[in-house]
């Protein structure tokens, strides 16, 4: 590293931050810089810049009201079932994991105290006494067991029952501490614990029209599809209890009207809005666009064994239709980092970069839809404002295939209900997925043979030995070379066409404090309540 800090990035800052949090003194932090090369004066500005991030002191009190771009009268407070950022915002305030992702990508324990292996087949957790449930019960190693194991039940209809699967046996060893057996090992247990589906409830809870966590808020009101309210949890096990007094959370599908209620005050958070919409919210002072680049996509999907997606060609010419220079810079704006067809994006380790996108290529699009027998034909693609820039990229593949004798015939549904009735559903759709941590989490969700959200149908054993595969094998080396195998895979036989990863973008009031990036997604990973403060 030189002088020049161009190949620094806002990861890097985010390592800085959180070790000064963590306790690291200035000096151990320019000794680090200059021994990766890292000149003094260099060091000295990355390290201004962290200290710079840190430097508001939080202040306590205040109701916190903030808008997702989501929701819908499925709405729920099971973890388990959670599957849109309403859903995860709640569950992230009312109940707490075993473990926790922070900023640098790194894992943290939460309701641990620690997680251990020999051979990341048989893990030790310790748990943290004194954690007490909402209704006052004590939390202990029968609420993990309980937690983990009803994802395997298919009545419970677990969205992380794919995952939960690797899971052999979880046995109380003793009040706080908890033995996980795993089928096949797995180095990325403490990972895996830190998703959103594996809060912690408590034994027996079968109910949700409430929320017994051991959260940092406790649920006051819940109305499906309408609006969630949370009061600060004073009971709290951690030192640093909630800064806000309460947060309110509910959806506002269409972009405009959230964009306006940020900037009138009525919100002070607008969750995932349009690139379009950035000049606009920071021409209004203090008001920022805050970006994560985390591995967020909109995609297109076609199932497999449903027609048209049953037709050989239809699939592939879809993809080479793409124009994904022109969507990134006409939907997104250049937010965005063009895709190649698989979820595994430049920000994990795992990313296979030889794996080159599509070129645009309608001339062979063409050709491979006349091979289809669908060339002239009127084919209907499901689109919504529920899947963010959805409605955009879907405009822009109908446009190009008016150019070829391609007919696409856009039905834009409204968002309200459409992750019920028509996500994974439809023959040809729209869906959107949230980062995920790891290359086995993606898989596991959205690929393997059983995965709960296997968009396009998508099945091949191979893969589904390989996923196994990788997931027990320690070596980086060996280990990416199956992932890179795996996403040449998804991008040449399943139907998931990905264009593009997406900067997720929120709009943000001046007087919002406290909000970083999270490899699990914006809004802190949707964990923010718990750790923004809103300033005078």
């Amino acid at each position: 590293m030189t002088e020049k800090t161009s190949n620094w990035t806002r990861r890097d800052d985010a390592m800085v931050e959180s070790m000064i949090r963590r306790g690291a003194t200035r000096r151990d932090l320019l000794r680090m810089f200059m021994a990766g090369g890292m000149s003094l004066a260099a060091g000295s500005l990355v390290l201004g810049r962290a200290t710079a991030a840190l430097a508001d002191t939080p202040v306590t009190g205040g109701h916190f009201k903030a808008a997702g771009w989501s929701a819908s009268t499925a709405d729920t407070l099971d973890p388990a079932k959670a599957s849109l950022s309403t859903d995860y915002t709640r569950c992230c305030a009312y109940y707490n994991r075993l473990t926790f992702m922070v900023e640098d990508g790194s894992v943290e324990m939460e309701l641990a105290e620690s997680i251990e292996t020999k051979d990341a087949k048989v893990w030790t957790v310790k748990l943290k006494s004194g954690v007490t449930f909402h209704n006052g019960k004590t939390f202990d190693a029968e609420d993990v067991v309980y937690s983990l194991n009803r994802h395997k039940d298919p009545e419970v209809g677990s969205k992380a029952a794919a995952m939960a699967g690797q899971i052999a046996e979880v046995k109380a060893v003793d009040p706080t501490t908890v033995e996980i057996t795993l089928a096949a090992a797995n180095a990325d247990l403490p990972i895996l614990l830190s998703m959103h589906h594996f809060m912690m409830v408590a034994n027996g809870t079968k109910d949700f029209t409430t929320a017994n966590g051991t959260g940092a808020f406790v649920s006051e009101v819940f109305e499906p599809g309408v609006r969630s309210i949370g009061k600060r949890n004073d009971n709290y096990f951690k030192a640093q209890k909630a800064h806000l007094d309460s947060f309110e959370y509910f959806g506002i599908a269409d972009e405009t009207a959230r964009v306006n209620a940020l900037l009138s005050g009525d919100v002070q958070l607008a969750g995932a809005v349009k690139p379009q919409s950035v000049r606009l919210i920071e021409s209004q002072p203090g008001f920022v666009a805050q970006r994560n680049d985390a591995g967020n996509y909109t995609d297109l999907n076609i199932r497999l064994d449903m027609d048209p997606g049953d037709k050989a060609g239809f699939i592939e010419g879809v993809k080479y239709l793409m124009n994904r220079d022109l969507m990134a810079k006409s939907a997104l704006r250049g937010m965005a980092t063009i895709a190649n067809d698989q979820p595994v994006s430049p920000a994990s380790p795992f990313h296979n970069a030889d794996l080159k996108p599509r070129e645009f290529d309608p001339e062979r699009a063409k050709s491979l839809f006349e091979k289809s027998g669908l060339l002239g034909k009127t084919v209907p693609l499901v689109t919504t404002e529920a899947a963010p820039s959805a409605i955009e990229l879907s405009m822009l593949l109908q446009q190009a295939g008016v150019e070829i004798g391609m007919n696409f015939e856009l039905q834009r549904v409204p968002a309200d209900g459409y992750w019920s009735n028509y996500w994974l559903k439809a023959p040809f759709h729209v869906g959107h997925i949230n980062p995920r941590p790891t290359p086995d989490t993606l898989f596991s969700l959205l690929y393997a043979s059983d995965a709960p959200w296997n968009e396009s149908g998508f099945r091949n054993e191979k893969f589904d030995s390989m996923l196994v595969e990788a997931r027990g094998e320690l070596d980086f080396a060996r280990r990416k070379e199956i992932y890179d195998e795996m996403q040449v895979m998804v991008s040449n036989e399943a139907g998931t066409a990905i264009p593009l990863w997406m900067s997720i973008i929120d709009g943000v009031s001046p007087r919002v404090k406290g909000l970083r990036p999270n490899p699990l997604g914006n809004q802190m990973g949707f964990a923010m309540a718990e750790y923004v403060w809103l300033a005078d």
